[in-house]
């Protein structure tokens, strides 16, 4: 998680998603374009605030590599994104009764740092 908060603090990443069967699981709306967050870090401090600017539902297989570029996580391109979103979302899923697949609905976030 610091990892993350680090790389949004320096602008390399700005964007995020996750499974919508999560949203749908806790029964959370879903962020709208507008909304202001306060980001915390692993301890739950609070380190930064940033304002959602776009969020789509995509499957994953529609993720395409200027998104996967905007995660800023590893070598930034769309091989790296998948295999590391399949890896995440076969363990979490578990938990809500569900499987990782190639058409799963995803909420695709872009943000923008307001606060350091």
């Amino acid at each position: 998680m610091d990892e993350l908060i680090q790389l949004v603090l320096i602008g390399k990443k700005t964007a995020t998603c996750s499974s919508l069967w999560e949203w749908e699981a806790k029964d959370k709306p879903l962020r709208t374009v507008g909304d202001v967050w306060v980001e915390l870090d692993g301890s739950g401090n609070p380190v930064c605030i940033t304002e959602t600017v776009e969020v789509s539902i995509r499957k994953y297989n529609e993720v395409d590599a200027a998104f996967a570029r905007a995660e800023g996580e590893g070598d930034l391109s769309l091989n790296y994104w998948r295999e590391a979103h399949k890896n995440y979302f076969s363990r979490v899923l578990r938990k809500i009764d569900k499987q990782f697949s190639k058409d799963m609905p995803l909420v695709c976030e872009r943000f923008q740092l307001i606060h350091k």
